[in-house]
């Protein structure tokens, strides 16, 4: 779980609709800043819950996604890195098979409510600013 703010400190962040994440379907894909630095992060509903993670796979930090979106495997059960195979729990993000060991996606604290998906900054990841770069795909 990633580092939380003080409750008092922490504002959650409107996502998306509830319907526009389709169980095991396409993520939700939107920028954040990680340790300062530009980055993106996905949301997306598998077995019910929505789950989010930054999207940098364990192994090495490269965007997981084989098209905009698109994280899962062809039967759509892990979240599968498309540069080295790494495979995910997409439940809480550990690592299941290939190169990524025993390492394990950054979550992001998200909740559903009132159909809407808000997420939670934490002290490493928070909005990205109109002023902050955009992230660059690695």
């Amino acid at each position: 779980m990633p580092e939380m703010l003080p409750v008092e400190a922490v504002t959650r962040e409107a996502l998306c609709r509830s319907t526009e994440l389709a169980e095991r379907g396409l993520a939700f894909v939107w920028d954040v800043l990680q340790w300062q630095q530009p980055a993106r992060a996905f949301a997306l509903r598998f077995d019910g819950a929505v789950v989010a993670y930054v999207n940098r796979c364990s192994h090495v930090p490269t965007e997981m996604d084989w098209q905009p979106g698109e994280f899962l495997d062809m039967d759509k059960r892990w979240i599968l890195c498309s540069i080295h195979g790494a495979m995910y729990e997409p439940a809480d993000g550990r690592c299941v098979s290939g190169p990524c060991g025993r390492g394990r996606l950054t979550a992001i604290r998200v909740e559903e409510e009132g159909g809407q998906v808000y997420w939670y900054p934490s002290r490493d990841i928070r909005p990205l600013s109109p002023d902050d770069p955009a992230p660059r795909s690695l």
